[in-house]
C-alpha cells in the first residue's frame, strides 16, 4: 500500500488519538486500570465539541512491555497506546519496523520517520486501544525524561526554522549532474568509439553518475522533495530503479529498519554480515564460544579489502534486490529495473554488443562499490554495537553514528552523509540543511554528556579496518579459549 493521496484533517498532534464516531476498540482483555470510562473530547474548528463517550483503557508500562512479540505488538505514541498487530503487514515501511518498537515508546521514532502527518493520523485512529495511566511517565522509566524533552524541544526549534523544507533547485541540480554525466559518456562513445581509452573514461563518468544516483535515491526515499507524495514516490522509483537498477521497495524496508534501530542486534540488517564479517563486541564472542569458523576471522580486515569493498554493489546488493523483488512479487519494481537494463542495451549495445554491455554495467558497479562501501560503513562500523537496550531516540542515534568533517569535497563525495548524526536524528530533513542544525545537535549532546564524534575522512576509512581487527581479536580470544 502506498500513501499517495493528501487527506485533509483538522486534528492537532493531540487529536491523533481521537477515535472516529462508532469505531470499536479492544484491549485484548485487559481491565481498565481505574475502573472508569474516560470521556474523550475532540475540539472542532467551529468551536464546538464532539464528545465521544468511548472508554479509553489505562495501561501501565509493565502491561505494555508484555506486548512486544510479532503476533502481539503495542506501541506508545504521545502517551496513547496503539495495537498495531493487525496493521503490521500493511505498514508501508514494513512490519519489522513496527516490531522493533513493540512494547516501547515510539513517539520520537514515529515523528522522525513519517513525512505526511495528516495521512498517518487517519491510519492511527482505528488502532487506538488506550493510553498511559495518569501516574505513568511519558516514556519508559529507564529513559531520562529531561533528555527526551530537550530533544523534542530541539525538533520543535528546527521545525520553526523551516529546516525540513526542501529546495527543489538543489535536488534538480544533482539530478542534472547525473544526467549530464550519462549523456557525456554516450557522446564520448559515439565520437571516440569503444576502444580501451574511451571505455575507461566512460566507466569513470558512469561510476560518478551511479554513486551520485545512490545519494539522490537516498534523498528521495527519505524526504518530501515535492508537495505531492505521489511525485516523491515516482522520483524514488526513477532514480533507484531506472538509474541504478535496484529495487526501491527492497531498499526502503531494509534501510528503515537500520534507521529506527542502528547498530542493534538483530534489528539492524546492515550489521548482520555473518558469516563473512563479525562486527562489534558481542557477535565475535558469540561465534568464538560456539567454535564457529566459516572463514579465518583473524584476517577479516583483509577480506574487507578483497571482498567487501569490490563486491558490495555488484554482488551483494544486486542479488539481494533481485531475490526480494522475485520472492515478494514487486512487479512494479521489476518493470522499473528492467528499464535500467533496456536503457543500457539501447545506449551501449550498438557499440559493445549484449555481452560487452553487461560487462560494462558490472564494471561500473564494481568501481562504484568501494566508494559506496566506505561512505555507508565509515559512520557505523567503528561505533557502539549492542543488543536492544531500549534507549531514547537521541542516545540511540548518537551512540551508533559519527560525523565526518565538513568540506566542499567531503559533502559532495558523501552526498552530505558526512553529517550522519543529523541525518539519523532527522531522517526527513533535506541534506542541504544538516550543517545548519549541527551546532544545535552538538550543544544538546554536550549538555547531556553524549559524545558527538566528528573525524577526518581518512581516519574514518581507517577506523573501519581497525574495528574489524578489534572484533577479530575478540573472536580469537573466545575461539581458542580453553
Amino acid at each position: 500500500m502506498k500513501f499517495e493521496e493528501k487527506h485533509e484533517d483538522n486534528g492537532s498532534l493531540v487529536g491523533w488519538s481521537q477515535p472516529y464516531p462508532g469505531e470499536k476498540h479492544h484491549a485484548n482483555g485487559k481491565p481498565v486500570a481505574n475502573g472508569k470510562a474516560e470521556v474523550c473530547v475532540k475540539p472542532e474548528t467551529n468551536g464546538k465539541h464532539d464528545v465521544h463517550r468511548k472508554s479509553l483503557n489505562m495501561y501501565t508500562w509493565q502491561e505494555i512491555q508484555r506486548h512486544n512479540q510479532e503476533a502481539d505488538q503495542w506501541l506508545v505514541i504521545n502517551r496513547k497506546v496503539y495495537d498495531v498487530t493487525s496493521w503490521a503487514d500493511r505498514h508501508p515501511g514494513g512490519r519489522r519496523v513496527l516490531n522493533h518498537y513493540a512494547g516501547e515508546d515510539a513517539t520520537d521514532a514515529f515523528r522522525a520517520m513519517h513525512l505526511d502527518l495528516d495521512i498517518v493520523k487517519l491510519y492511527l485512529k482505528p488502532l487506538l486501544i488506550g493510553e498511559l495511566a495518569p501516574g505513568e511517565p511519558s516514556q519508559e522509566r529507564n529513559k531520562n525524561p529531561h533528555l527526551v524533552e530537550d530533544f523534542q524541544e530541539l525538533r520543535r526549534t528546527v521545525e520553526a526554522m523551516n529546516m525540513f523544507d526542501a529546495s527543489l533547485g538543489f535536488f534538480f541540480l544533482h539530478l542534472a549532474q547525473i544526467l549530464i554525466l550519462e549523456v557525456l559518456a554516450w557522446l564520448i562513445l559515439c565520437y571516440f568509439g569503444s576502444g580501451w581509452p574511451a571505455t575507461i573514461f566512460i566507466s569513470f563518468l558512469l561510476t560518478i553518475s551511479q554513486a551520485q544516483s545512490s545519494f539522490l535515491q537516498h534523498d528521495t526515499g527519505h524526504l518530501s522533495i515535492f508537495k505531492k507524495s505521489k511525485w516523491n514516490h515516482l522520483m524514488h522509483k526513477f532514480v533507484m530503479c531506472h538509474l541504478k537498477g535496484l529495487s526501491a521497495n527492497w531498499w526502503n524496508y531494509r534501510h528503515f529498519q537500520h534507521h529506527v534501530k542502528p547498530n542493534i542486534y538483530p534489528k539492524d540488517p546492515d550489521i548482520d554480515m555473518g558469516p563473512l564479517f563479525l562486527l562489534g563486541d558481542s557477535q565475535p564472542v558469540k561465534y568464538g564460544k560456539k567454535k564457529i569458523k566459516y572463514i579465518d576471522y583473524e584476517k577479516q580486515h583483509l577480506y574487507f579489502y578483497m571482498v567487501g569493498l569490490p563486491l558490495l554493489m555488484p554482488v551483494y546488493f544486486n542479488l539481494q534486490s533481485m531475490q526480494v523483488m522475485y520472492l515478494r512479487r514487486y512487479w512494479g519494481d521489476i518493470a522499473w529495473v528492467s528499464s535500467f537494463y533496456i536503457r543500457y542495451f539501447i545506449t551501449f549495445g550498438p557499440f559493445y554488443g549484449i555481452f560487452g554491455t553487461v560487462l560494462l554495467i558490472y564494471l561500473v558497479k564494481f568501481l562504484e562499490s568501494p566508494w559506496i562501501a566506505y561512505v555507508t560503513q565509515m559512520s557505523h562500523i567503528p561505533m557502539k554495537m549492542s543488543t536492544e537496550e531500549n534507549r531514547d531516540w537521541l542516545s540511540t542515534q548518537v551512540l551508533a553514528t559519527c560525523n565526518i568533517e565538513q568540506s566542499f569535497f567531503n559533502d559532495w563525495f558523501t552526498g552530505h552523509l558526512n553529517f550522519q548524526i543529523e541525518h539519523h536524528l532527522f531522517p526527513t530533513m533535506p541534506r542541504h540543511n544538516y550543517h545548519k542544525v549541527a551546532p544545535l545537535v552538538r550543544s544538546l549532546c554536550a549538555k547531556h554528556g553524549l559524545q558527538y564524534v566528528n573525524k577526518p575522512m581518512l581516519k574514518a576509512f581507517g577506523d573501519i579496518v581497525r574495528a574489524l581487527k578489534k572484533s577479530a581479536a575478540l573472536w580469537m580470544d573466545a575461539y581458542y579459549e580453553i
